[in-house]
């Protein structure tokens, strides 16, 4: 089963409404160098993204950075995942690195946001990935089909073959330091493996996985075009609208 590549970014805590405005205008001017075939989003901070809704090229998806799973509440300071789709909100990330380390979220908490995602209309975009204690110890692909199991736990099969699992070794992000296509191969055929164990044949050749870690224009073909990797999830190389472009054209070959 074909599967669609996905370029998605990162911005993480990074540009203002007047920055998002300027990157959306710019990226419209340069959209025709964006290769068809290929799906693109941005994940934004949730002040940009009634903004890029409006001005991103219509081939680019808005997608969220975190949420909190209830439908309301009184959770001061939270966003509900209807309130994200009420923007067009078309992915949504859970269980990123940085949120279980500076947030301490659990396991736990993680699938209850990917169920939350799953049932507001959403994608869920599982992040996992080993540190470098864990990698020292060789304990990686342990660690990530842990993480794998606890967060789909409770999906249906067509909300797995609906989701994205985005593999990023915690060691490689935002360090310049990347897995070997090779080694990020080996973890996404673990996941999908696990994946068809859990959920099905059918589920484990939709799911599309992802490799984030320090990904830039002249690395990200080497990871896609291996046979498990369906696209790239990127931080720092996506703030720019002519590094977004670049990381597009490098997929021309390879899809």
């Amino acid at each position: 089963m074909a599967r669609t590549p996905l370029l998605m970014g990162n911005w993480k805590m990074y540009k203002t409404v007047a920055e998002a405005r300027s990157f959306a205008e710019s990226l419209g001017q340069q959209s025709a160098a964006l290769v068809d075939g290929v799906e693109y989003a941005i994940c934004a901070p949730y002040t940009s993204l009634h903004v890029l809704r409006v001005m991103l090229p219509a081939n680019v998806k808005v997608g969220a950075q975190n949420v909190y799973p209830q439908k309301e509440g009184a959770y001061t300071g939270e966003i509900a995942p209807g309130m994200l789709a009420e923007f067009g909100t078309r992915f949504v990330l859970a269980g990123h690195s940085e949120r279980r380390m500076l947030f301490n979220e659990s396991d736990q908490m993680v699938n209850h946001k990917v169920r939350a995602i799953a049932e507001a209309g959403m994608i869920p975009v599982l992040c996992v990935g080993e540190n470098s204690s864990q990698k020292q110890d060789g304990i990686t692909k342990e660690v990530v089909t842990g993480q794998v199991q606890q967060g789909l736990d409770g999906l249906s099969q067509e909300q797995v073959a609906q989701a994205v699992i985005a593999y990023e070794p915690v060691w490689a992000i935002g360090s310049g330091k990347t897995a070997t296509p090779e080694d990020a191969q080996y973890v996404a055929s673990e996941i999908r493996a696990l994946v068809t164990d859990l959920f099905g044949a059918e589920a484990a050749a939709s799911v599309r996985i992802l490799y984030g870690g320090s990904v830039k224009p002249d690395n990200i073909a080497s990871f896609v075009r291996e046979a498990d990797i369906d696209g790239a999830l990127v931080g720092g190389a996506s703030l720019e609208p002519s590094s977004f472009v670049e990381m597009a054209q490098a997929l021309k070959g390879v899809i």
